[in-house]
């Protein structure tokens, strides 16, 4: 094991294609029959590596620091579910997470605009000298919010950073796409069972592999 658990980025390189292949099972507690796997299993890790956007300045200002506590709130709920290390230099991390709003999509209806995205690269990197499969996710979250649904957007949208890639239909999930009358603020018991499930699952992801065999398949 590394002793550092977050070192830096020394080389990388972007797998084509589209990252998602398929549902990751037919059953699963709580809503993993939902979610979406890749070519080399669930997109997860043992231990992830985050980096959130810091102030422009050397002072937060009033909705900086708003942004950031909620950031904050998100990450400190998800924490006792899984290991989780807190970053400040962005090329160690697994996950940067971004204080802007998301570019709108076009869909079949139209364009749609989101508060919060969380877009998934799938990566081979090299950190301290080994090679390793990694997801790379960047996470958008709007500073154009009310407290309690910045602190709801980031919450729902670090649950697809960590491999919940998928929607749950009940309200009182946080990977649910609509929730209730109010914001979920904290990881249900229908988020926990389904990533206890998902982090058992096998997976090729944090792995060391040899470039060269790569190359070769």
């Amino acid at each position: 094991m590394l002793d550092d658990p977050c070192p830096p980025v020394q080389q990388v390189r972007k797998l084509d294609g589209q990252p998602f292949t398929a549902a990751a099972a037919e059953t699963a507690p709580g809503y993993g029959a939902r979610l979406a796997t890749t070519a080399f299993g669930i997109p997860s890790l043992p231990r992830w590596c985050v980096w959130v956007e810091p102030a422009a300045g050397e002072l937060a200002d009033r909705w900086e620091r708003r942004w950031l506590n909620a950031i904050d709130a998100a990450l400190d709920q998800w924490m006792p579910l899984l290991p989780i290390t807190r970053v400040s230099d962005r090329n160690r991390a697994h996950i940067r997470v971004e204080r802007r709003r998301p570019p709108r999509r076009k869909l079949a209806g139209g364009w749609r605009a989101s508060n919060g995205r969380a877009v998934l690269q799938l990566l081979e990197v090299r950190r301290a000298d080994i090679w390793r499969l990694e997801p790379g996710v960047t996470v958008l979250v709007s500073p154009e919010l009310r407290a309690q649904s910045l602190q709801a957007t980031a919450l729902h949208e670090l649950g697809h950073a960590f491999g919940l890639w998928g929607h749950s239909v009940d309200p009182a999930d946080a990977l649910a796409p609509v929730q209730g009358a109010s914001p979920v603020l904290a990881p249900s018991a229908g988020d926990r069972s389904t990533l206890n499930w998902l982090r058992d699952q096998p997976s090729r992801f944090g792995e060391p592999f040899n470039p060269a065999d790569a190359a070769e398949q």
